[in-house]
């Protein structure tokens, strides 16, 4: 693969960089193209940043037909929206390599005081076989869904399997909708779903059992409650079916029909360049999943690092996560601005 040299509004490398290497030396190597780090990279590219987007193509919502609450784009296919979001930081100078980052180092670590800082803190090793000096990273790798261990589950993810009432509950409206218990937010998941149906059946898996009230929720608001654990998950003619170990009360196995389903899931951020770099992910206190923690604008306590997206945030939507890539971008661009001024 060839790289393009650094455009002609770059600074020149430094005494640190070989010839060969600056031609591989970008301001800022965004990590993750979706969109995300697609919007981070075109804010600093419209700043006349270098840029360069290391992407595996890898989209968190690559198995939904379609992406909603995305303004001027209504239902667009996620795939699309990438594709118009790559088409536009590439008219603005941006490299894209499709391919994964295997090690990231810090070059300024453990700084010298008798030598002077590289210009470029950072050095990412791509599956590629291209090696990337950046100046600052944003991390949009985004997170991983991690679905209950339930037969039949995973192949319906995406299609009669949900999770978010915001980006596909819309689709549902009026229908039987199974909400399937994991963690106490799936109560919470339960009531948002109600706004759409009078038909929701909140099954309590392995959800805790409900308090006070979580039970006079589910009471107000109609929503039937099962106590019983979901052994299968199958699609028939007669719709999604569950399979039911029926709770003590009952003590014997049923079968349930639902036109969908709605399931949290535990959102792991990908972060593994993070932790190379020395930063610490954590796990979101309301039990949906783990995070990398930011401070203003993305910016994480690992010097030149931001993230963004899901990355950072569990709960971001398609529009959320663009709006910190912008952020991002415009935070980082400051940033390398106030470096020259030090």
């Amino acid at each position: 693969m060839t790289i393009p040299t650094a455009p002609e509004n770059s600074q020149p490398s430094a005494p640190d960089e070989n010839p060969k290497s600056a031609q591989n030396a970008f301001d800022v190597a965004v990590i993750g193209g979706g969109a995300g780090g697609l919007a981070a990279s075109i804010a600093l590219a419209r700043s006349l940043r270098s840029v360069v987007v290391i992407d595996a193509g890898q989209l968190r919502n690559s198995s939904s037909a379609h992406a909603h609450n995305v303004l001027g784009h209504e239902g667009i296919r996620p795939q699309d929206l990438v594709e118009k979001g790559r088409a536009e930081a590439e008219e603005y100078g941006v490299t894209v390599i499709n391919a994964t980052v295997r090690q990231a180092h810090n070059l300024v670590s453990e700084p010298n005081p008798a030598e002077a800082a590289p210009r470029h803190r950072f050095e990412l090793t791509t599956s590629a076989g291209v090696e990337i000096r950046a100046r600052r990273i944003i991390i949009a790798t985004g997170l991983s869904d991690e679905l209950p261990d339930i037969p039949g589950l995973a192949e319906r993810w995406g299609d009669t399997v949900l999770h978010c009432p915001y980006c596909h509950g819309y689709e549902v409206r009026g229908q039987r909708i199974g909400v399937i218990g994991t963690t106490a937010m799936s109560y919470h998941q339960a009531m948002l779903f109600s706004q759409l149906s009078d038909r929701v059946s909140f099954i309590r898996h392995n959800a805790p059992a409900p308090d006070s009230e979580q039970e006079a929720m589910l009471d107000t608001l109609g929503i039937e409650y099962i106590d019983s654990t979901v052994t299968e998950v199958a699609r028939t003619e007669s719709g999604t079916v569950v399979s039911l170990v029926a709770g003590e009360s009952a003590g014997e196995a049923s079968t349930l029909a639902f036109d969908a389903l709605t399931v949290g899931t535990y959102g792991r951020a990908n972060a593994e360049l993070f932790s190379q770099l020395g930063g610490e992910v954590v796990a979101h206190p309301s039990g949906m999943g783990t995070y990398i923690p930011t401070q203003m604008a993305g910016q994480t306590d690992v010097p030149g690092v931001w993230a963004v997206g899901n990355s950072a945030d569990v709960s971001a939507v398609v529009v959320a996560s663009t709006a910190s890539g912008v952020m991002a971008g415009a935070h980082v661009n400051a940033d390398l601005i106030m470096e020259r001024l030090r």
